[in-house]
């Protein structure tokens, strides 16, 4: 819906910026200073490094539940959303992690060449919120519309298994590394 306005109606976009609370701007500029933070080769901890796929996980979710929470869809948009996840999860899980990563057992701690695609990710999540928030407040039955929500609990999904996969490659790391016998996270 937002899509089709800025094509057919250039001159609304401006009446949606202005329109956008001040709240959502300070939401977008943390997220792109933390998506930026990812873009530079870093020092890691383990605690650090589950904390951004579950909070991006968690945004997605907020997304899909804020939604769709009150569609009679809503199990459908969630099984999307699962499968969206599971499947972008298997695919990257078993891929060897990025070239330069390494898992250092005595600080518990990663260092990880820096990366483009979580700031794309962040932003992709943040986009899907804006746009399907705009596309509601404009036209609410989309929220019981089969195919808009679908597609879009399964791009929530597909986001939030990218980063549950490249986490799950760096957990692989962690475990090859702790002793027989103990668990990855006292050794």
């Amino acid at each position: 819906m937002l899509i089709q306005l800025i094509t057919q109606h250039p001159q609304m976009l401006g009446t949606v910026i202005k329109n956008t609370p001040l709240w959502v701007w300070g939401l977008l500029a943390a997220l792109l200073a933390l998506g930026l933070s990812q873009a530079r080769g870093r020092r890691v901890g383990l605690t650090r490094m589950a904390l951004l796929p579950l909070a991006m996980t968690g945004l997605s979710l907020w997304g899909t539940v804020s939604a769709f929470g009150n569609s009679p869809l809503f199990g459908y948009v969630l099984l999307a959303w699962a499968s969206g996840a599971s499947l972008m999860a298997a695919l990257i899980a078993p891929l060897a992690p990025p070239a330069g990563t390494r898992y250092d057992a005595a600080s518990r701690s990663f260092q990880v060449p820096g990366s483009w695609v979580p700031l794309a990710l962040i932003l992709g999540i943040f986009l899907t919120k804006y746009i399907v928030g705009v596309d509601l407040a404009m036209q609410a039955s989309l929220a019981n519309d089969g195919q808009y929500t679908l597609i879009i609990g399964a791009l929530y999904g597909l986001f939030s298994g990218i980063f549950a996969g490249r986490a799950a490659r760096l957990w692989r790391l962690v475990l090859r590394r702790a002793p027989s016998g103990t668990s990855a996270l006292t050794a």
